[in-house]
């Protein structure tokens, strides 16, 4: 790739804050709740029970059709989007719901859950589900109230708007499986990074591509869980209200430098396309790749310890040389292996109002939460205190042997373990679709583990 292309790559993905696009979606919002008692009543729970803003949980919206509605979606950048609805609008600069506009004179609000039958279930509601079980898109009235309808929205790797019935129930529950049981342990990194494809393979090859990544993260999701305690705990807070992980903001993988181009790979035979390249600068030593699959709408934050010269390498495809000493990444990797494999996911980042879930989190369920590393008007972000796992002799013998951590680290990390995982609590604001690149090296460094004792 060219110096140019490579230019053309590092500024391409500049994100700003939406704000007039912000305006509008919180006024169709607000004003549909005005309408509807169901929602009103779910929205103030929903901040209050589980920290969730039910503004960022919105799939979509479909108003009546208007030629002033429609002057303002493309006035705040909305432009025309191909879909099985005759008239959709999407944003493409931030993060915000599609917009519908219908011959209706009703204004139908969807809401994003993971599963429509827990939703269903933790309300009590007696509705259908149209849809047969674990359908791409599954669709459930809630409740219709002043010429509004609240209905919610279970997708699995699909964007269409109608519900349809499709027999991939037993397909998606065996190839579920067969990766949240997938065996992360191996002697040969290699040999896991193989196993995983052979198990994608078979899921593609019954499902399709868009709906095994969803299918994967899912498994990814549950393997963490099982390795951090906030995010056990949150997410039965958030199961309180039926709403699973639909709030999920980006989920964050740490890679060794040998293993990165093996990382990334898999990523695009799941569908991700590469979007911005990070470095933390010269004495942070590491940098990322987010990757986002656009019919799922998942990103990953991909790290690595990498050089300043290297974020002008296309380092996604481009084998990564060992370096003569660990950064934070390599040194977390190097004792408790790849996110990938052994360790599973660093953090997953979910969408919450900001200070809300903060104080919940500490004064109900005693879990603490770090300083902010971002505090803007339109992001801010903070770990949850990280959770410590305990390091294997073998890990922690071989780093001493090579000289990569000095006898003090290694008795430290026998006794007290490491740090290992957290749950990142970000609000976003004006459909603000970047990050903070400057306030990420910061927490990047405040959590190596040769700081902690």
């Amino acid at each position: 790739m060219s110096t140019v292309a490579l230019d053309d790559a590092l500024e391409q993905f500049q994100w700003k804050p939406q704000p007039e696009a912000g305006r509008l979606v919180a006024e169709i919002v607000d004003q549909f709740a005005a309408k509807n008692a169901f929602f009103h009543n779910f929205r103030d729970r929903l901040l209050k029970e589980a920290g969730v803003r039910a503004l960022d949980l919105i799939d979509y919206a479909a108003l009546p059709a208007d030629d002033k509605l429609r002057t303002r979606l493309e006035q705040a950048g909305f432009i025309r989007s191909q879909s099985d609805l005759p008239e959709v609008y999407v944003q493409p600069h931030g993060i915000f719901p599609a917009v519908a506009l219908q011959p209706e004179k009703s204004t139908r609000l969807a809401i994003k859950v993971e599963h429509a039958a827990d939703f269903l279930a933790t309300w009590r509601l007696d509705t259908k589900i149209t849809g047969s079980p674990l359908s791409p898109v599954r669709t459930a009235p809630v409740f219709s109230e002043n010429g509004t309808d609240l209905i919610v929205v279970e997708r699995h790797g699909s964007r269409a708007f109608s519900a349809k019935n499709w027999n991939l129930a037993p397909a998606a529950l065996k190839h579920y499986e067969s990766l949240r049981l997938r065996r992360r342990q191996f002697e040969n990194d290699q040999d896991g990074f193989a196993l995983a494809h052979q198990l994608i393979d078979a899921a593609i090859a019954d499902l399709g591509r868009d709906y095994t990544c969803d299918i994967f993260f899912a498994a990814e999701r549950d393997y963490w869980m099982i390795r951090n305690h906030a995010a056990r705990v949150q997410f039965a807070r958030q199961q309180r209200m039926g709403i699973g992980w639909a709030n999920h903001d980006h989920h964050t993988y740490r890679s060794s430098r040998k293993n990165f181009t093996h990382l990334i790979a898999m990523w695009e035979k799941l569908g991700f396309e590469l979007r911005e390249r990070y470095h933390a600068g010269l004495q942070a030593g590491w940098g990322a790749q987010i990757v986002e699959q656009p019919a799922t709408n998942i990103i990953t934050f991909n790290d690595v310890d990498l050089t300043p010269e290297e974020l002008f390498n296309d380092f996604a495809h481009e084998p990564l040389g060992e370096l003569p000493k660990f950064g934070t990444v390599g040194l977390w990797c190097a004792l408790h292996g790849d996110s990938f494999l052994q360790a599973g996911m660093h953090h997953l980042e979910a969408m919450f109002d900001f200070n809300s879930l903060r104080d919940q989190l500490e004064k109900d369920e005693g879990v603490k939460t770090m300083k902010p590393f971002t505090n803007f008007p339109y992001l801010t972000q903070a770990f949850t205190e990280g959770e410590r796992w305990q390091v294997s002799e073998s890990r922690i013998s071989r780093l001493l042997q090579s000289g990569l951590i000095s006898q003090t680290q290694a008795d430290q990390f026998r006794a007290q373990g490491a740090i290992g995982s957290h749950l990142e609590n970000l609000e976003r604001n004006d459909g603000f679709k970047g990050f903070n690149q400057s306030g990420v090296s910061e927490i990047i460094a405040a959590t190596d583990p040769r700081k902690h004792s």
